[in-house]
């Protein structure tokens, strides 16, 4: 895919036909970007993606998967690798379980897992593989609020947020120095179609806890153009993540040590 004159690369988008993923496409795009759109439902895609280069002059190509197909994903991941026009992942493809964990299939569980996990690894390490080498680019993934209060929410769903956040953080370790940038966003609940398609309503919830999207995808980018490696765009205190971080490293010289704590040796 070649590039626009005025273009600061082509942006591949994950789960870019509405919600959190249309936005971040709309906004990159009125950045400079061009586009690769992902997801399953294609026309809809194509109508995003002829909206946006009308609106701003940029590329916009659609490449329609699912990426809980493991052939869908690869062709994903080798264009990611092959296609040196690309300069950014947006990882957002991924859905919710509203069902209790009691109550869920383990089928469809798996499926979560697919998607949330699977894919968003394999693109980003892919991301990360290939940008590192050249000195350049960035990954975002989405993540959630969830990942820090799993027992609120079902948990498979809050475990793969959880995974995203900490592979985000393992991937800044290893190229922070090689001139890629990361970020992990953390939304809260935010008013999207992912609730619906999980099986519940952002409307049964208190107003006050209900992001628009426009703003979670403002906010994030905010985020992202102040060099954070987490954002969490609903958090008015940011030294309370920073507390949590400090807490997290202090823990760290007595993690793996070669005897066990004294509160262990008792024998009664």
């Amino acid at each position: 895919m070649s590039t626009s004159a005025n273009s600061l690369g082509t942006a591949l988008v994950t789960g870019a036909s509405s919600g959190i993923g249309a936005v971040y496409a709309d906004r990159l795009a009125h950045r400079g970007y061009d586009l690769l759109l992902v997801a399953r439902n294609g026309e809809r895609l194509a109508a995003l993606a002829d909206r946006l280069s009308a609106e701003t002059g940029v590329k916009a190509e659609v490449l329609t998967a699912d990426l809980s197909s493991r052939a869908d994903l690869g062709r994903v991941e080798q264009r990611l690798r092959d296609d040196a026009a690309i300069t950014m992942i947006v990882n957002n493809a991924g859905f919710g379980e509203m069902d209790g964990l009691l109550q869920s299939d383990t089928g469809a569980l798996d499926s979560m897992i697919d998607v949330n996990v699977v894919a968003v690894n394999r693109l980003a390490v892919a991301a990360a593989q290939t940008f590192a080498p050249r000195g350049s680019g960035a990954i975002i993934n989405i993540a959630s609020v969830v990942a820090l209060i799993p027992e609120r929410v079902h948990g498979t769903y809050s475990a793969t947020k959880a995974f995203v956040l900490t592979l985000t953080q393992a991937i800044h370790a290893n190229v922070a120095e090689r001139g890629v940038k990361v970020q992990a966003v953390m939304p809260g609940v935010t008013r999207t179609a992912f609730f619906e398609r999980a099986g519940g309503s952002v409307d049964a919830l208190p107003p006050e806890m209900v992001m628009d999207v426009n703003d979670l995808v403002d906010a994030a980018l905010a985020g992202f153009d102040q060099g954070e490696l987490v954002t969490i765009p609903s958090l008015p205190d940011a030294g309370e993540w920073e507390t949590l971080t400090q807490a997290r490293a202090a823990m760290a010289p007595n993690l793996s040590l070669r005897t066990p704590a004294a509160r262990y040796l008792h024998r009664g």
